[in-house]
């Protein structure tokens, strides 16, 4: 009876692209730990909000606890992307980090939306906000997410936790601003200065949520990497002698920083294809740092 079993369909033997279809050096110890962190002062940060009337401090609550959803997808997403390929996906699963990363900045935008709302209503009708508890309850906050965010930022390669990243600074500049509502209630009593730091800091995260969504949106329709010249690849292969012509060229990333190349080469004699093959690939590692490398070649006039 034949073993159906399909394992071996994704090993890597001599001469194949030696990368994983995630990256196996991502480590989810940043994320968990701020999960926990976030988590525990979002708890915090929602019965002070309301305790203390305040938007600004509403809003830092609302990042933080759209930022432990965020943190917790983000981690998930790893711990999915480093399944191996399966017979029903055989690219793996490292996609699973883009989707998140999505997913996140589609979330920010809905936290965005009620705040600026929010704010809105305030300018008309403002509300009396306890600013001693802002104030104290804000610098608590600033200090836990300088220190998730520092955690995070060390992961540069990873666009899931750049995405994670981005809803954690939206928090860190959320505690800015309640920090600076609360000083000003204190000194000034002008409550106005609540709903106009919830807009500014709404503002500022929406370019960065923005900048998240490009970039998954890019990653998950298969663009090609923003390190790669399209035009320049397929010129390149051209010129590697005895090739005559390049077609059905397509360049994508198996995940984020994992390129990847396929495509159909005309050539003169196929006798000569194990040759051409090797500069192909030589070139390919060495000028553009792609290594998961699919070619065809086919006889001149066959294409």
């Amino acid at each position: 009876m034949q073993n159906h079993d399909s394992t071996h369909l994704h090993a890597h033997l001599d001469g194949d692209a030696q990368h994983a279809h995630f990256n196996e050096h991502r480590s989810q110890a940043a994320l968990a730990v701020a999960l926990a962190m976030t988590l525990g002062f979002a708890v915090v940060e929602v019965v002070a909000g309301f305790m203390a009337n305040s938007l600004a401090l509403i809003s830092d609550a609302g990042h933080m606890v759209t930022d432990a959803a965020a943190l917790g997808l983000a981690l998930m997403a790893q711990l999915i992307a480093k399944r191996r390929p399966s017979a029903r996906y055989s690219f793996g699963f490292g996609r699973a980090e883009a989707l998140a990363a999505f997913v996140n900045g589609l979330a920010m935008l809905v936290v965005v939306g009620w705040i600026v709302v929010e704010a809105v209503q305030r300018f008309s009708a403002p509300v009396p906000v306890q600013g001693r508890m802002v104030l104290i309850v804000a610098a608590i906050g600033l200090a836990v997410n300088v220190l998730v965010a520092w955690s995070l930022s060390r992961d540069k390669d990873s666009m899931n936790a750049r995405a994670a990243l981005v809803h954690v600074l939206g928090d860190l500049l959320g505690s800015v601003a309640a920090l600076i509502a609360g000083g000003v209630i204190m000194a000034t009593g002008w409550m106005q200065i609540d709903p106009i730091l919830s807009l500014l800091v709404s503002l500022l995260i929406l370019k960065s949520t923005v900048g998240v969504l490009r970039e998954s949106f890019h990653h998950l329709m298969e663009g090609v990497p923003d390190s790669a010249d399209y035009a320049q690849i397929g010129a390149d292969l051209a010129d590697v002698p005895g090739v005559l012509s390049v077609h059905d060229l397509h360049v994508w990333e198996m995940s984020p920083g994992q390129p990847a190349l396929i495509g159909h080469l005309e050539i003169n004699d196929l006798q000569e294809w194990p040759q051409i093959l090797h500069k192909l690939k030589a070139m390919l590692l060495s000028k553009h740092g792609i290594d998961h490398i699919t070619l065809q070649a086919e006889p001149r006039g066959k294409c």
